[in-house]
């Protein structure tokens, strides 16, 4: 079956083609629940949450652009709604770290991705969500502004926090490694 059979049916509330659609894009769509959740449980939770609305909302879909990009955007935008009406992420002004945008934290291979995901998971959520949409997922600090209503020299501020965390927990496994 074609993607756009397996859409189409999904359109349609054919179960067995939302159970497809699920099993093709459920780890690529988890990846970004764990990136934007505070634990595992938890993003396995958001991962139903936005299956749920993929369901519900596939009809939406025109076929311009990809699929999986409307998906993950669906994904994203599911997770931070959650979070917004829960206020955990509290998001506070910040003054403006002076630190340009296209600074990023050097990973170099023998950091374990099991350690990268799990400091990154420990951040502050407010650290954490702004670090995942900017560097993980490549939102704009305009745009991530506008999702959060934030200005965006909190977005940078929250940034420019996050990236001196990694770096610094980034230096002291490596120091430990050694």
């Amino acid at each position: 079956m074609t993607l756009d059979e397996l859409i189409q049916k999904c359109k349609q509330h054919d179960v067995s083609a939302q159970g497809e659609l699920y099993k093709q894009y459920s780890s690529v769509m988890f990846s970004i629940c764990l990136r934007y959740s505070p634990n595992y449980t938890e993003a396995e939770d958001n991962l139903q949450d936005a299956f749920m609305t993929i369901f519900d909302k596939i009809g939406q879909f025109k076929g311009k652009g990809s699929f999986e990009g409307w998906m993950k955007r669906v994904t994203v935008n599911t997770v931070l709604q959650k979070y917004r009406r829960q206020k955990v992420y509290a998001i506070k002004e910040e003054a403006n770290l002076e630190q340009p945008d296209d600074e990023d934290v050097v990973i170099e291979s023998e950091v374990p991705l099991a350690f990268l995901l799990k400091i990154i998971q420990e951040l502050p959520d407010r650290y954490r969500l702004v670090f995942s949409m900017y560097v993980l997922d490549g939102y704009q600090h305009k745009e991530i502004a506008e999702m959060l209503g934030i200005s965006d020299g909190t977005s940078k501020s929250n940034l420019a926090r996050a990236r001196g965390i990694l770096k610094t927990k980034i230096e002291a496994y490596r120091t430990t490694e050694e």
